[in-house]
């Protein structure tokens, strides 16, 4: 289920709290958030469409924090980068991160203001990039049976 953030609802954090500031926009309004720990843009936390802002809408990285969603209790801190996505039963899109300082894996909602130009381009890589040559193919569906 895609559940959305009501206005009143706070929204978690995955940086310290030193890390967070407040900034004015282009419109006089003053809003929450951080920079990101891997293209460096700022991070607004209220346009996310969730409860939890867990990854960089532009880029798509994450900061590894949790070892159970929530907790921030790892040690690690590595930037987790996007490496794939997942479609979930109920037909919700997810990232895929791994850790690249431990090579952990963890998987994260979308949220509603992510890229989706660089949603659908992970989505696509298998297919950009196959993992056999696709000549092979003419083997199996190219020859008729005689």
């Amino acid at each position: 289920m895609n559940r959305r953030r009501r206005t009143d609802e706070p929204v978690k954090n995955i940086h310290k709290e030193t890390e967070y500031h407040t900034v004015v926009t282009d419109d006089g309004t003053q809003d929450e958030g951080f920079n990101c720990k891997a293209c460096g843009k700022f991070i607004t936390v209220r346009d996310c469409g969730t409860n939890n802002r867990n990854h960089c809408p532009h880029c798509l990285s994450s900061i590894h924090l949790d070892n159970i969603p929530g907790d921030r209790s790892a040690d690690c801190g590595g930037i987790m980068e996007p490496i794939s996505i997942y479609v979930r039963p109920d037909g919700e899109w997810a990232l895929i991160h791994r850790c690249k300082k431990c090579g952990e894996l963890k998987i994260n909602r979308i949220a509603a203001d992510d890229n989706e130009y660089l949603l659908l381009s992970l989505a696509c890589k298998p297919l950009a990039n196959p993992p056999f040559p696709l000549s092979a193919l003419s083997s199996h569906f190219g020859k008729e049976d005689k």
